[in-house]
């Protein structure tokens, strides 16, 4: 719908007879919805792994609760692998669209992450058990959040 909905207002913005025939209500319209799929598309694609990643209901009378904590990493993991591995195959046309979804993309969950594997990394015994929890770095969150949009071919091919 981003797509559809960019490419659409685009044309019509920049053709000054489109622009007197649709009006500037239709254009104010199709602007805010722009922003609505925007905003849903983060709440139902990202909301899910923000959740992982909430201190809350870790700390029990002043404990890291391990095996819980255990949970959201793989949990974590689980989820934005999934969502990576589906949305490296999807194509944002628009290079402005795909910049800015990424942007804000990044400003959800990387300042996020940092914050939980800030408090909670050091829980783990360091080696074989933090390599087993903790798959990603903030950097490899922000280099794959980056490969997003780009409709990778060897992607699809995986999937067949």
């Amino acid at each position: 719908m981003m797509n559809n909905g960019r490419y659409i207002l685009q044309k019509t913005k920049g053709t000054g007879e489109m622009r007197t025939l649709m009006g500037d209500p239709w254009v104010r319209k199709r602007s805010s919805d722009l922003k609505n799929y925007h905003t849903n598309y983060k709440r139902e694609t990202w909301t899910k792994l923000s959740q992982c990643i909430n201190h809350e209901g870790l700390n029990v009378n002043g404990k890291v609760m391990k095996p819980v904590l255990k949970e959201r990493f793989k949990s974590f993991n689980s989820i934005f692998d999934e969502i990576h591995k589906s949305q490296t195959t999807w194509v944002v046309s628009d290079e402005q669209l795909e910049s800015e979804l990424r942007v804000s993309i990044s400003a959800i969950v990387i300042p996020a992450y940092r914050s939980f594997m800030g408090s909670f990394s050091q829980v783990f015994t360091p080696g074989r058990q933090t390599e087993k929890y903790i798959k990603y770095q903030p950097k490899d969150i922000q280099n794959c959040i980056e490969e997003l949009f780009d409709g990778n071919a060897a992607q699809l091919s995986k999937k067949r």
